[in-house]
């Protein structure tokens, strides 16, 4: 069994981010950066990302888990955080690990919209582990900014709201969404992200949620991994049953995710 989990705060310039370090007993078979969902996502994932991240220990993994900044108890405020500064936090979370334990696979495992942090090119050979990712950022962005729509709507308002906030963020303001400062450098940077191969080719493995264990998965799912697969990475793709637990009013559970995660790795 693993032992218990490792936080500590990691030095990011002259700020911190939090991180939680889960170790495997004895040499890890591979080294796994997990990176979270955007805003409200992250905190409805906590618990399952924190069970696989000990599942994945148990069956020999190490596994990083870092709070981007602005986000839970790192540095800034989520309104001060941008898209470069994520992608700055996931470089120095990933070199950490490739540090701590030189010679092993590494693996970025991204969680929605963390698929799109998961998916760059590192500079080095990393596989993929990618729970329901997003296909673009374009597409994050607008379902973030319809909460705001629909809270509007709901009370007899929201309209051209949408139009309103998008024009807040090209003119370099800021725009508030379900308790959220979002950045205009943020959205704009999640914007322009898309899910698309980068880098040296390795191993990607897909994973997706559905009501029935063996839904096949959307067609846009399908069509992103063949390019992944033309572009030389080596696809494994499947779907296990669970709730949206990302999204869900309550915290829930997708133990057949984690079982299918510890399996393929």
């Amino acid at each position: 069994m693993s032992r218990a989990p490792d936080v500590f705060f990691l030095p990011a310039g002259d700020e911190q981010r939090l991180c939680v370090f889960h170790a495997p007993a004895g040499t890890p078979r591979s080294a796994v950066l997990f990176l979270h969902p955007f805003a409200e996502e992250m905190n409805k994932s906590r618990r399952m990302a924190a069970l696989a991240s000990r599942a994945l220990a148990d069956a020999g993994h190490a596994v990083l888990q870092i709070d981007l900044r602005g986000c839970g108890d790192s540095s800034a405020d989520f309104g001060d955080a941008t898209w470069s500064d994520w992608q700055a936090d996931a470089q120095l979370a990933l070199d950490w690990l490739a540090r701590r334990h030189p010679g092993v696979p590494l693996w970025a495992w991204g969680l929605r919209a963390g698929a799109l942090l998961a998916a760059r090119d590192w500079g080095r050979a990393v596989n993929l582990l990618l729970w329901q990712p997003m296909p673009s950022g374009k597409l994050a962005l607008q379902q973030f900014l319809r909460l705001k729509v629909a809270a509007e709507m709901a009370t007899g308002g929201g309209k051209g709201l949408m139009e309103q906030m998008k024009a807040q963020l090209a003119a370099g303001e800021a725009v508030e969404v379900a308790g959220y400062r979002l950045h205009p450098a943020l959205a704009s940077g999640l914007e322009a992200a898309r899910l698309t191969p980068a880098g040296p080719t390795g191993r990607l493995v897909w994973i997706e949620v559905a009501t029935q264990a063996g839904d096949a998965l959307k067609p846009a799912s399908l069509q992103a991994l063949q390019a992944w697969q033309d572009a030389g990475w080596t696809v494994s793709c499947q779907g296990v049953e669970g709730p949206s637990f990302w999204a869900t009013t309550e915290i829930e559970l997708a133990p057949a995710l984690i079982s299918a995660t510890v399996e393929a790795l």
